[in-house]
């Protein structure tokens, strides 16, 4: 029995992921016959094609391998999935846009998701289950941590530390860092939309604005 893929989200997340996972088994001489969504909560049996399963039932459809790509834009959700499919059994599957670039001495953590026109250049380290959403790009000399997630065009220059569980907002620019003096994201903080971040971002905290700051909370 075939492996059966699957893209483990059927929201508007997964519906931008899997036409890239079609693709890549296509380009991959495999077939996306057996090509899924997996939803804890289904609406409907088939979403653009393709069957909508519980994880339950994905579990025991027959196959000789299972392999899924998280499309969950929550880091700490895709942590506690991906936990879950490895204590199943469940290999993790890197899904990337035939667009995308990756130039020379990356290491890509298993099951990221690289979007169309995505550009990850030279002497990068990035962790698992990495999200770079629509025209983003890493820069040289980049650290990218586990669960990480960038939405649409995000710009990350070089010499940047991006630590687990960040969030960075669609268009946030992130200055270039020094070698040896990296501009460091600290663990969870989140960047927001079209923020320009300057300097380092302290873990769990939140910034906006250009340039990027602190943002104060009501109440």
């Amino acid at each position: 029995m075939s492996p059966i893929y699957a893209v483990y989200g059927a929201s508007g997340c997964g519906r931008g992921i899997m036409p890239l996972a079609r693709a890549q088994l296509q380009r991959e001489g495999n077939s996306s016959h057996r090509l899924v969504f997996v939803d804890d909560d289904p609406k409907v049996d088939v979403i653009n094609g393709h069957r909508v399963m519980r994880y339950s039932d994905f579990l025991q459809e027959p196959s000789e391998e299972r392999r899924v790509v998280l499309a969950i834009a929550s880091g700490s959700v895709r942590e506690r999935l991906a936990s879950r499919c490895a204590f199943d059994g469940v290999r993790s599957w890197t899904v990337a846009a035939e667009s995308a670039v990756i130039m020379d001495e990356v290491m890509l953590g298993e099951g990221s998701v690289l979007s169309p026109f995505v550009t990850i250049t030279s002497n990068i380290r990035v962790g698992k289950h990495f999200h770079a959403n629509l025209y983003s790009y890493v820069e040289h000399d980049c650290v990218i941590g586990d669960f990480v997630t960038f939405a649409p065009g995000v710009k990350c220059n070089g010499n940047v530390v991006i630590e687990d569980h960040a969030y960075i907002g669609s268009g946030a620019v992130i200055k270039q860092g020094k070698p040896g003096r990296p501009l460091v994201i600290g663990r969870g903080a989140v960047i927001g939309m079209g923020a320009v971040v300057t300097r380092d971002v302290p873990s769990g905290t939140t910034v906006v604005g250009n340039p990027a700051r602190l943002h104060a909370r009501k109440g």
